[in-house]
């Protein structure tokens, strides 16, 4: 079997989704399925719609583009704002896109008056993080602008927190983006669509009892893949954590000895792994060199079996130390986080495996509109 790849097991993909969304429904919050962590692969995404998800959203209009072509259904959001030079990209293939310049907004407007379509924007309002988004006394002004526009339908207003600086979604940030869009729907009149309290760090908040406000949407990503909440990194109770793994092939297997020898300057990568006790070499290890590197994973992501210590990693080798010599061929697998996953999911070098359960059913593509 071909390696390095990623095994995705549906049924655990599936499972997380549902529960997930089945959880902050009862709290009256409706989920959109990230799909950027694996480029938008369509038996990924279409688990996620069958498990309820309101929409699908995506950082990146290639991988819309790509859902659109196999088929997957469901309204889809770009979760970037678009650039100037993919507008009508944009326009075509998404339903919704999150917004923050006046100008981008015009670009939008015009790509969807040319298309004779109706593209949705929501506001995104910088409560912190320092990210994206408006401050909140500029929002009144850029909803001004998305009201006057032609072909543009202001569908409501979100905020992003903890990618940045880690700021912890709370009932403050939580809160003044809840007035933030009463303030909104009393200037033009009318309910917004949707009101979005960011992504999965916002699960503590969220499911932690305390009234939710106006908040009405979430982005998850890294809670349905990988099981965890994302301040901590802790799992969360029911969800599976190993839905995905990245399994990497031992194409070298020797004792060596522990520290290098010689003089010590920089690595491929900076300063090296281990620069003490050159010329002091007086231990041995069994060292296992796995043919996958930094051009297709973030190594420091990776979570090694046991039995299995990862030292260091170049470009094309990963650098590990075993409890015996392994076998040319042996393949090993790695539990990954976030950061890993979506690496290893880029590079053109780490294939994909689907374990799909019986009743998942393959796609079935449809032409490129």
């Amino acid at each position: 079997m071909t390696a390095p790849r990623i095994e995705v097991d549906l049924a655990k993909v599936g499972h997380n989704a549902t529960t997930l969304t089945e959880r902050l429904s009862r709290r009256g919050i409706a989920v959109t399925g990230v799909t950027k962590a694996f480029l938008g692969d369509p038996a990924i995404a279409g688990v996620l719609t069958d498990a309820g998800v309101a929409g699908l959203g995506d950082a990146r209009i290639e991988s819309i583009e790509a859902m659109r072509r196999a088929g997957v259904p469901g309204p889809m959001t770009l979760l970037r704002s678009p650039m100037a030079s993919q507008v009508d990209r944009v326009v075509h293939h998404a339903d919704t896109s999150l917004a923050t310049e006046p100008a981008t907004l015009a670009l939008l407007s015009a790509a969807a008056q040319a298309q004779g379509r109706v593209h949705g924007v929501v506001l995104m309002v910088e409560l912190g993080d320092l990210r994206e988004g408006v401050m909140p006394g500029d929002l009144p002004g850029l909803v001004d602008v998305a009201e006057r526009l032609p072909n543009i339908v202001l569908r409501g207003i979100g905020t992003n927190l903890a990618c940045r600086s880690g700021v912890v979604p709370d009932d403050v940030n939580m809160g003044q983006l809840s007035q933030l869009a009463a303030a909104v729907e009393k200037d033009i009149g009318r309910p917004l669509d949707l009101v979005s309290g960011g992504n999965s760090a916002a699960l503590e908040w969220a499911l932690g009892g305390t009234d939710v406000g106006r908040v009405t949407n979430l982005r998850l990503g890294e809670a349905i893949l990988l099981g965890r909440e994302t301040l901590h990194r802790r799992p969360i109770p029911g969800l599976h954590t190993d839905a995905f793994t990245i399994v990497a092939e031992v194409i070298e297997s020797r004792t060596k000895p522990s520290l290098p020898w010689g003089r010590i300057a920089q690595a491929a990568f900076g300063q090296p792994s281990s620069v003490a006790g050159a010329n002091g070499h007086t231990t041995t290890v069994v060292q296992s060199i796995l043919a996958i590197g930094r051009q297709d994973v973030d190594a420091d992501g990776l979570v090694p079996p046991p039995g299995v210590e990862l030292l260091a990693c170049s470009s094309d080798h990963l650098v590990a130390s075993t409890d015996h010599v392994l076998p040319v061929g042996t393949e090993v697998a790695f539990q990954p986080d976030y950061s890993a996953l979506l690496r290893a999911m880029t590079s053109p070098f780490v294939a994909t495996r689907i374990i799909a359960p019986p009743a998942v059913r393959p796609l079935v593509p449809t032409p490129a509109p």
